[in-house]
């Protein structure tokens, strides 16, 4: 019935980069969640998630926490801080409400969003010379100067 041969276990690893992860809806999850997989979330996440793939959260979904990830599409609620290297797509449903920081931001009209926003992009900064007037050179028109005249 038992044998006693030691057989080689087949042991199945998953990529969690294809993978999408999902919090049906209905479920409620209350901890820290971390994962290198996409997320789908229809159900209740009360605490941290972080993640590197995409979140999607839909109309039924809710995050009362601090979410840090990449790119988020949301049409449920959030409550919380938001920290995002790419971008937030919030759709009309969306109710948004904590602290946000992300690199793009794209808003549908509809969507609540009462957050506090910083948003950290790629910055140009501007050099000095861009700044000061151009010198007209020879040959061009001069601005005419206006004559002032003694009173």
């Amino acid at each position: 019935m038992f044998s006693s041969d030691n057989k080689k276990q087949k042991t199945t690893t998953m990529e969690t980069g294809t993978q999408q992860n999902i919090i049906a809806q209905g479920t409620k999850l209350v901890g820290d969640i971390m994962s290198e997989g996409p997320f789908r979330i229809d159900g209740t996440v009360e605490g941290n998630l972080k993640t590197s793939g995409k979140v999607v959260v839909g109309k039924s979904g809710i995050i009362k926490g601090t979410l840090q990830g990449e790119n988020v599409d949301y049409e449920g609620k959030f409550s919380g801080k938001l920290i995002l290297s790419g971008t937030l797509s919030l759709k009309s449903t969306a109710h948004i409400e904590g602290e946000v920081q992300v690199n793009k931001l794209a808003v549908e009209p509809g969507a609540t969003f009462n957050a506090t926003c910083s948003m950290k992009g790629a910055v140009k900064s501007l050099s000095n010379d861009a700044l000061q007037r151009p010198k007209p050179t020879q040959g061009q028109p001069q601005p005419a100067k206006s004559a002032e005249r003694p009173a």
